[in-house]
């Protein structure tokens, strides 16, 4: 692995940006009014002073947290960029979650400030006083807004900015990994700076580029591989507020983009909705997942340029696989990116030969090019390493030029449209329901989002069987949306091995029939 002989902090690489980009565009947000306001990076760093003077009035501060439920807003990224520079550390929920969820995120990251949407803020209330956090200053905002009119406190002065130090948290991002319920993965100043430099360097970012973010800035892909690459290299971002299928190429010719990430699933809808457009600049765009050489061939066609894939975890901090600009591979990984370390090992920890498949496991410095680890977890941290390697879970298959190729998952975790989901999680759920004895998930294919969830439920009581609707119910006040089972189905009871084990092979093949 090429070492990385200077580690630095992200508050650094911001305030080295604003510098010597002063005058230049750093974002460009477009509302879904279609009005559109541009900052340059000077601009956009007063606006970071002004909202964190606010978050400081209200007790935000060096290691303390501000907790987001927000979608893409110029909000999300002045919080996130004055959180940084007060020494707190930002924790973003799913916007759209439900109160069980942003409870437990609250709960056990106790923030100093909360922010919401106006619209979403009854929910939210509702989730900080299941956190028993009634003290918790929440400030709802309008995420169209432009003139981030709630942070009217005196701007933060120079003089009162924290040095964060390289290991100092920067971010706890909630993700369901492989041992079931969502743990909170730590994010540190270094880190941060370190995805953008390996995706800036692997993308050949250069300041004239300008990235177009369509995927939800409380995910890890928007964070590490497009903003903080741009930042890190002064480049500009075009912030869209959501993803849509059919506006995706009309955006990036609108906003003159040249770089853009994805995952398979929205590469998808777009060529099942969307069409060829005139004026793009793209030449550049990552995506994760597989898709088929047809839909490359195609994508490559409508794009102007072949979309190169990726492979990276919130815990990797940047994509440590990432394919070649020259010849990208439809369904390789890539190759190992720069400044990373990665095997394919099996169970003892041995390297396995090309062509040989085995888990793949990522070298690094915890705090500095990985995460620093699980919040609040260190059993969990300590049991998802081997020695120095972080095993990731996912198993693939190497050729002997390099070039990497996905061969499956641990099946407790489905990815639905790129997003993790424990199957754990939504078992636990459906559980709960009174009526419910028990319930297994598994994955099912989709042309759309890769997988699904489906749910097979035994009810508690075989005289009082809920109804479907209620089960969806249930799981819809409860669950983000990619966690909610695509289907339920009521069955007397779980086929079972000798011991007890639920045969979850005979359920999955029960879900892949076709409907007769």
């Amino acid at each position: 692995m090429k070492a990385w002989a200077a580690p630095v902090s992200f508050a650094s690489v911001w305030d080295r940006a604003v510098a010597g980009r002063a005058d230049e565009t750093f974002l460009i947000f477009e509302a879904p009014s279609g009005d559109v306001a541009r900052w340059s990076y000077g601009d956009f760093d007063a606006a970071v002073d002004r909202v964190a003077g606010t978050l400081g009035v209200l007790g935000a501060g060096p290691g303390s947290a501000v907790h987001l439920a927000l979608t893409n807003s110029p909000t999300f990224i002045a919080v996130w960029l004055a959180a940084s520079r007060l020494g707190a550390w930002i924790v973003p929920s799913d916007p759209l979650g439900r109160t069980p969820e942003l409870a437990g995120h609250i709960g056990c990251t106790r923030p100093a400030v909360g922010l919401c949407a106006g619209d979403r803020a009854g929910i939210y209330r509702a989730a900080v006083a299941e956190a028993g956090r009634g003290d918790l200053a929440v400030i709802e905002i309008d995420e169209a807004d432009t003139t981030l009119a709630p942070f009217d406190a005196s701007p933060l002065a120079s003089t009162d900015r924290s040095e964060p130090d390289l290991h100092d948290r920067a971010a706890v991002m909630f993700t369901s990994g492989t041992t079931g319920r969502p743990k909170g993965v730590e994010v540190t100043q270094a880190n941060y700076a370190f995805a953008g430099k390996v995706m800036a360097e692997a993308a050949g970012l250069t300041p004239d580029d300008r990235q177009l973010v369509v995927l939800p800035l409380f995910h890890a892909n928007a964070q590490y591989y497009s903003f903080a690459s741009a930042i890190w290299t002064g480049a500009s971002v075009a912030l869209m507020p959501a993803f849509s299928a059919s506006g995706f190429l009309p955006a990036a010719a609108r906003h003159s983009a040249t770089c853009a990430s994805l995952f398979a699933a929205p590469i998808r809808m777009i060529l099942a909705r969307g069409g060829p457009v005139s004026g793009l600049r793209l030449r550049h765009c990552w995506y994760a997942q597989n898709i088929s050489a047809d839909q490359h061939a195609t994508v490559a066609e409508w794009f102007g340029c072949r979309p190169r894939q990726l492979y990276g975890m919130t815990e990797t901090i940047p994509a440590v696989l990432t394919d070649e600009a020259a010849d990208p591979h439809h369904a390789s990984m890539g190759r190992v990116s720069p400044g990373c370390s990665v095997d394919v090992q099996d169970a003892t920890g041995a390297s396995v030969e090309p062509g040989v498949v085995g888990e793949v496991v990522v070298g690094g410095e915890p705090g500095i090019t990985l995460f620093a680890g699980y919040l609040d977890a260190p059993g969990i941290t300590e049991a998802s390493f081997r020695g120095d390697w972080f095993l990731t879970g996912d198993r693939a298959v190497r050729d002997g030029t390099g070039r990497h190729y996905f061969d499956g998952r641990r099946s407790d975790v489905l990815k639905v449209s790129g997003e993790n989901v424990s199957i754990v999680e939504v078992e636990s759920t459906l559980s709960e329901h009174p009526a419910v004895l028990e319930a297994a998930v598994v994955g099912r294919a989709d042309d759309i989002r890769d997988e699904v969830p489906v749910a097979f439920v035994v009810a508690a009581d075989p005289s009082a069987v809920p109804t479907l609707d209620e089960l969806h119910a249930w799981c819809e006040q409860r669950l983000a949306k990619a966690k909610r089972p695509a289907t339920i189905t009521l069955i007397d009871e779980l086929p079972r091995t000798s011991v007890g084990k639920i045969r979850k092979f005979l359920l999955a093949e029960q879900a892949s029939a076709p409907v007769p």
